[in-house]
């Protein structure tokens, strides 16, 4: 299917150019409303790993307005360790580019399913969209899922096809699978009113034909100027705003970050803040905000006033909650408070229990976990915290195990210790059946490799929906239950591998399936407390795929690899070999060890069973039993 869209005229101008905006919208006389021409307000959105970061890189380094100090390295948003050693964004962030006299606030958000949270308030302080599609792997689950909560925010969207100097890149077929897309969320409006620009974010530039490559960003520039409508703003009533995002100084506490609806803001003004207490009822406190501040090039500057149209953040708002709303006092109302889509999975927090607990964490009790978890709620909104009844435990409830291994993560290199159980997902009672969470899974596979993707995905009740071939790859869609995706990764990436490219988002919930499979093999339980030694090591490793290396301090019911049979087994990784006087040529053997399984965070989480435990510490990761003796084991098989 072919769509074919009118081309916008485009203006030849330098990057650095201060020439008037365009003057195509204006104040309407006959109502209460305006356009502010000199600013757009833009969000990006797109599938993880489709160049989002790279193109606001590439719009700052052209905009000519920073030093090259300011722009080291790549991935200059990127700011968090985590987002820069992941290669992904985390945690919207605003920047501002000016371009024909116009202020371009661009808003970079998450592409990752996992923090859908951060796009979905986000999307609600942008007027336009940049909606970036690969040019080779065309629209994905993510761009889909992005696109349709930017279409019900109501923003305006350009399409723009990037990666279109990639080697297998097909330009064209993604941009008609884009717009096909776009037609299927939103319809022939939405289509009617869709401009298009082909661009390479790593090479620098944007061009209306990709065969024909410019010599920098530009036409994509004009169009966000010439197609890109401004806010349009309340000229009438008094101040009002949303609270999209929280941002925290150490200096001043919580910073309000949101879009001006309507009215003008002074700094230093009285204002309400129409929020709900802890039983769900709106209520009204009256501050003072004390410091205010607009988002210029790559960060905020102070302001004396701000009016409706202008991002804005706002200091000395204490206990202020995303999805309040600030307004002037005595005149304003609230807005709809934000909805977003609720958690599919959690997993239990508790205090580190294990032998080695208190030695690597600064923060170890249920007290400080607690605090830690109440302070994550107050910026992310996807995130739910409940303490579980009888014990001193936490069910912390995401969107996924990487939006919780994030947040996990973070955790331990603040320096804290906790221990977290196996994912599980979150059951809902709907007409009086329990359904589960089901998600769309895209598996992208060589053909010669499809057959064990489709059978592992099968035994996951897993049930193929679509098949596509593209060249020499098959592309897979499956709709599965959220149970049987976790560790389903790690098996897909082993039958393939390494080939095969899984993405995941959730689609509905469910009446319940069957039974998932478990965990195939049984693991390695150390017996005893200790150091590893490389005799103890080597005489195990024919029968398991070892998790330590030799020289690691271990305990009673630490987890130290898995076994070859489905069966745990209690092992001694801390015995010596014996030393004797005597010593003949060819009787001792080299020891020689296989490398162990690196188990990162996310591997760790996948991999557990119920009764088994991932102890989080800052300098160590560690999986563990629930009961350490085996002797309590045991009776609590024999009990059932």
């Amino acid at each position: 299917m072919g769509f074919r869209l009118k081309r916008l005229s485009i203006e030849s101008c330098p990057l650095s150019s201060t020439a008037s905006p365009s003057q195509d919208a204006g104040t309407d006389t006959s109502s209460n409303t305006a356009v502010r021409d000199e600013i757009r307000n833009v969000v990006i959105i797109a599938h993880v790993d489709h160049g989002k970061t790279t193109l606001v890189d590439c719009l700052l380094r052209q905009s000519g307005q920073y030093r090259d100090a300011e722009l080291k390295g790549e991935r200059i948003l990127d700011s968090n360790d985590i987002e820069k050693e992941r290669g992904i964004t985390i945690l919207s962030k605003n920047i501002a580019v000016h371009y024909r006299g116009v202020k371009i606030n661009l808003i970079d958000t998450p592409g990752h399913a996992d923090f859908g949270g951060e796009v979905e308030r986000v999307v609600q302080m942008a007027d336009g969209a940049l909606v970036l599609v690969d040019a080779a792997e065309g629209p994905m689950p993510q761009t889909r899922f992005v696109l349709e909560k930017a279409l019900q925010a109501g923003v305006k969207p350009i399409v723009v096809v990037n990666k279109v100097d990639r080697p297998d890149g097909r330009p064209p077929e993604a941009l008609d699978e884009a717009l096909e897309l776009l037609a299927d969320l939103g319809g022939e409006e939405q289509l009617d009113s869709a401009a298009y620009v082909f661009a390479s974010a790593k090479e620098g530039y944007a061009t209306d034909d990709p065969a024909k490559p410019t010599e920098d960003m530009r036409p994509l520039l004009d169009l966000l100027v010439d197609h890109l409508p401004g806010p349009t703003v309340d000229t009438k009533s008094d101040f009002q705003m949303m609270v999209t995002t929280l941002d925290w100084s150490e200096y001043v506490g919580r910073i309000a970050v949101g879009r001006v609806n309507a009215g003008t803001i002074q700094t230093g003004q009285a204002v309400d803040v129409h929020t709900i207490d802890s039983s769900g009822n709106p209520i009204v406190r009256k501050i003072k905000a004390s410091g205010l501040y607009v988002f210029d090039k790559l960060g905020r500057v102070p302001a004396e006033s701000a009016g409706a149209g202008d991002l804005i953040a706002l200091e000395g708002l204490d206990d202020v909650e995303i999805g309040d709303t600030i307004t002037a006092p005595e005149t304003g109302k609230a807005l709809p408070r934000l909805k977003v889509d609720e958690p599919t999975l959690e997993m239990v927090f508790s205090v580190n229990s294990s032998p080695l607990a208190g030695r690597e964490g600064k923060y170890v009790t249920t007290r400080q976990i607690k605090a830690r978890l109440e302070k994550e709620l107050e910026r992310n909104v996807a995130l739910r915290v409940s303490m579980i009844e009888g014990t001193e435990a936490y069910a912390v409830a995401g969107r996924g195990v990487l939006h919780l291994a994030v947040l996990i993560e973070t955790m331990r290199r603040e320096g804290y210790e906790l221990s977290v159980g196996k994912p599980r997902v979150v059951f809902k009672e709907i007409d009086g059946k329990k359904h589960e969470p089901f998600e769309t899974l895209r598996v992208e596979v060589p053909t010669e490799v499809m057959g064990p993707v489709m059978e592992l995905v099968g035994l996951r009740r897993g049930q193929l929906e679509e098949m596509k071939q593209r060249g020499e790859y098959s592309l897979l869609r499956f709709i599965v239950p959220s149970r049987g995706l976790i560790g389903l990764r790690t098996r897909l990436l082993n039958a393939t591998r390494g080939t095969a490219i899984i993405h995941h988002r959730f689609e509905s919930y469910r009446v319940v399936e069957g039974d998932v499979p478990r965990r195939a093999n049984g693991v390695l339980i150390s017996m005893v407390g200790g150091r590893t030694m490389p005799f103890a090591l080597f005489a195990l490793q024919d029968r398991a795929e070892l998790f330590v290396p030799p020289s690691t301090e271990v305990y009673e019911g630490m987890i130290v690899g898995e076994n070859a049979r489905e069966n745990d087994m209690t092992v001694n990784p801390c015995r010596e070999k014996k030393l004797t006087n005597m010593r003949a040529s060819g009787s001792d053997e080299n020891v020689i060890l296989k490398p162990p399984r690196d188990m990162s965070l996310e591997a760790a989480l996948e991999y557990i069973e119920d009764d088994e435990l991932v102890e989080v510490t800052p300098e160590s990761i560690r999986l563990r039993k629930i009961l350490l003796k085996e002797s309590d084991r045991r009776r609590q098989g024999r009990n059932g």
